[in-house]
C-alpha cells in the first residue's frame, strides 16, 4: 500500500498567556498538531477594498 499522509483538520484556535495565536489540529490517524502565530508580529491584515 501507499505511505501515510496527514492530514489536518482545525480542531479550533486559543490564545496563549502569552498572546500567541494558537491553532489545534490532528489526524485522524492520531497525530495531533499545534501552530503559533506571534501576534506581534507586524501590521495587521486588511481584507481588499479596506
Amino acid at each position: 500500500m501507499g505511505d501515510h499522509v496527514h492530514v489536518r483538520l482545525s480542531q479550533g484556535l486559543s490564545v496563549s498567556a502569552d498572546g500567541e495565536l494558537v491553532e489545534h489540529s490532528r489526524c485522524r490517524c492520531g497525530a495531533t498538531f499545534i501552530k503559533v502565530f506571534d501576534a506581534d508580529g507586524g501590521e495587521p491584515e486588511r481584507s481588499p477594498g479596506s
